[in-house]
């Protein structure tokens, strides 16, 4: 079987129908809109972005968790980084085309019917309507009137009228497609060109983002290369039980030339946003020690956090006496502000001590000048939260447009007598009692109001 040239054309329009048929099919919308939630709460379930070493000993394969679940499954299905999957992505993407199918072959065309008047020259057309009423008496003028003082717009030729009004009620529905377009947008952006990072840098040390735990695939170009951090200072402030307040970061951006841009003190919930890259306080440590040694310079020495299994977080450190290294003290700290143990070469407790203070330690004098302590920052930049808050401000603003109803009325004044119906797609009942107001208002004052022939409604 052979297909003509000219049935090409044919065959091509045809396929975009069955392709726009199939993409703003609600039953397809509503199963990927599943899917992207069922995926988002994976994310937000099974920590992202974490190391390998977090992976095995939090999923180990004997037992799986679920008994399937493992790390190597996780980290081959990419869960641990469920937002930039290009499966994921690919969702998002499907999902927006449906959407968009779905706009161009039913919200818009609906809008354009909705925006078409047709005058109702019948009779009989009005018994077709979901509230329609004849009446002995009415003229036009009238009637439009009334309809105007309700915020109809009125249409009239010859002995027939047609008025409507919420014509917001149908454009609502393609803002809310428009703005969850925007959201898509945003979040696909994010995922492909932003990144998060984390450093823990000393006070008085100067960074550059270089440790990216997470990053898009066109990430690069917005990690910053022309400016650095500098922390002046960071502390912490307690409760007087001796627990940790708040901790703090003084903080200055410096341009290539070391000069500083801008300067702002951060902590837990109030970060530093800087040409799109936002700097979240989120943990801390201890850096190094400075001591004495009887009358000797100042030394830094640095400290390191040490593994206790779970059971708290200590820093220690490793002091020599001795010029020859010969003889030495560890050192252990739990805080900033707390005090420090002092362990000989056998691990026995020989002194406390804490900063500003001194003891005696294998014939010197140790004094404690200052504990540095060390500011942990996650540093995030996601170009598409422009776009997402955008998104959703109009998504709220659609969602409250369609709920505006979108009310139509005809009126025929034919053989004497006066023919008046209407429809809308929500609210029937409030839209009932207008009708009824309004064909009271038209009757005379001596005149029973006018019989409803059909009050059941219909969407």
């Amino acid at each position: 079987m052979s297909i003509e040239n000219s049935d090409l054309p044919n065959i091509a329009r045809l396929f975009r129908r069955q392709l726009l048929s199939v993409l703003s099919d609600l039953r397809l919308a509503i199963v990927l809109l599943l899917a992207i939630a069922f995926f988002s709460i994976s994310g937000t379930v099974i920590e992202q972005g974490q190391s390998l070493e977090f992976y095995q000993s939090n999923y180990p394969e004997d037992p799986a968790l679920f008994g399937f679940l493992s790390w190597k499954v996780l980290l081959t299905l990419g869960l641990d980084h469920v937002y930039r999957t290009w499966w994921f992505l690919s969702i998002l993407i499907l999902f927006g085309s449906s959407l968009t199918a779905c706009t161009f072959t039913r919200q818009f065309p609906a809008l354009k019917a909705a925006r078409r008047w047709k005058f109702y020259d019948e009779p009989r057309q009005f018994q077709k309507l979901a509230l329609s009423a004849e009446l002995d008496k009415g003229n036009l003028p009238s009637l439009s009137q009334l309809l105007e003082k309700r915020r109809y717009k009125v249409f009239q030729e010859g002995d027939t009228l047609y008025a409507r009004k919420g014509i917001i009620g149908r454009i609502g529905p393609i803002v809310v497609h428009a703005s969850m377009l925007i959201i898509l947008a945003g979040a696909i952006l994010g995922a492909m060109t932003g990144f998060i990072a984390q450093e823990m840098v000393p006070s008085g040390g100067t960074f550059q983002v270089k440790n990216i735990i997470d990053a898009g695939a066109f990430a690069a170009s917005q990690v910053p290369k022309d400016w650095s951090v500098r922390v002046n200072r960071f502390w912490i402030d307690y409760t007087p039980q001796g627990g940790i307040d708040q901790f703090y970061s003084d903080l200055s951006v410096l341009d290539q030339q070391e000069q500083e841009v801008d300067r702002q003190t951060i902590y837990v919930n109030k970060p530093l946003r800087y040409r799109g890259v936002t700097l979240y306080q989120t943990d801390w440590g201890i850096a190094a020690v400075q001591v004495k040694f009887n009358n000797s310079p100042i030394f830094q020495i640095p400290m390191a956090q040490l593994d206790t299994n779970g059971k708290g977080r200590i820093w220690g450190t490793w002091i020599p006496t001795k010029p020859d290294l010969s003889q030495g003290v560890s050192l252990l700290a739990r805080d900033l502000q707390g005090t420090l143990l002092v362990y000989d070469a056998s691990g026995k407790l020989v002194s406390t001590v804490r900063p500003g203070m001194g003891t005696q330690v294998n014939g010197v004098t140790l004094k404690i000048v200052d504990v540095i302590g060390s500011t942990g920052l996650q540093i995030k930049a996601d170009p598409g939260i422009p776009l997402v808050y955008t998104g959703f401000g109009l998504l709220m603003l659609g969602v409250i447009m369609s709920y505006v109803s979108h009310s139509q009325i005809w009126a025929l004044q034919k053989d004497g007598r006066f023919y008046v119906g209407g429809r809308t797609n929500r609210a029937q009942v409030a839209f009932e009692r207008e009708v009824i107001e309004i064909l009271d208002q038209l009757a005379s004052p001596t005149e029973a109001v006018p019989s409803v022939e059909s009050a059941s409604l219909v969407s």
